[in-house]
């Protein structure tokens, strides 16, 4: 517990400055690596959003929304996380004011922010273009979860956003079968190789016999190319059996070039 005393003693310090100072930039590093942190922390208020991933096409309005439980006496605040990229401060807004708070490069009418009642808040963002791509964090201020510290700071789990254009190219999908080796142990495991995406958000669904599937499910996170463009893979683990009965297994991915599939059977497989 006196390792998460420290992290909290540290959050509050960076958001006092963050209330005292335009500077957000100097401190954002250091906040986005306790994220972790506040979530190992019991008894603390819950800020939910949704919805998780958002698919938009490029010129559309977008609205995500953020829930702060039981907080009513604080401040919304939104930040955008870009995979391999600086976490910016978008905008605070509060129930009281006529106009949210914004971060440097953030203004209205772009992006705004309203409420519906003291702990309901939504991000709107108009005219979206694939650069608006990224994760969305919602986070509050919550002076009642901590003993030792007027103030913690409690994240909601995030909104993906993925912003499709049709005019640029598709991402390149692979998939690999399981390994003879692997079969062995009753498991079967295939892995979606995914490159050439022109923005570092997707999201990957995988579909047996045209059913979604989200047991046995991970994906890692986007990675830069040489070429500046992104890769991810993503891998299915199912019984052996499943495998053997020769269903079709698809990996489809989301991504600025809209959805992309690619299928595999056992009997399409060479041993």
């Amino acid at each position: 517990m006196s390792m998460y005393k420290n992290h909290f003693h540290t959050i509050a310090h960076l958001f006092t400055q963050h209330r005292e100072s335009s500077h957000t930039d100097k401190m954002l590093p250091a906040l986005c690596s306790l994220f972790t942190a506040l979530s190992c922390v019991s008894g603390v208020t819950v800020v939910t959003q949704k919805p998780p991933v958002l698919t938009a096409t490029k010129g559309e309005k977008i609205t995500m929304h953020c829930n702060l439980g039981s907080v009513t006496a604080s401040a919304a605040r939104w930040y955008k996380q870009v995979p391999g990229g600086a976490t910016q401060y978008v905008l605070r807004n509060y129930h009281d004011w006529s106009s949210p708070q914004y971060g440097s490069g953030f203004s209205s009418p772009k992006f705004t922010s309203t409420h519906s009642s003291q702990s309901d808040y939504t991000l709107i963002i108009s005219n979206v273009e694939v650069g608006d791509s990224a994760v969305y964090h919602c986070s509050t201020w919550d002076g009642s979860a901590s003993e030792w510290v007027s103030h913690t700071v409690v994240f909601g789990q995030g909104t993906k956003l993925i912003v499709t254009d049709s005019a640029l190219p598709a991402p390149v999908l692979t998939i690999f079968p399981p390994s003879s080796e692997e079969l062995k142990s009753n498991k079967a495991t295939l892995v979606c190789l995914v490159n050439d995406m022109s923005s570092g958000l997707a999201d990957v669904r995988w579909l047996v016999d045209r059913n979604p599937i989200s047991s046995g499910v991970t994906t890692g996170s986007a990675e830069q190319q040489p070429n500046k463009k992104f890769r991810l893979s993503s891998y299915l683990t199912i019984e052996r059996s499943e495998w053997d009965k020769d269903k079709a297994i698809t990996c489809e991915v989301s991504a600025a070039s809209k959805a992309t599939t690619k299928e595999i059977k056992k009997s399409e497989c060479s041993d």
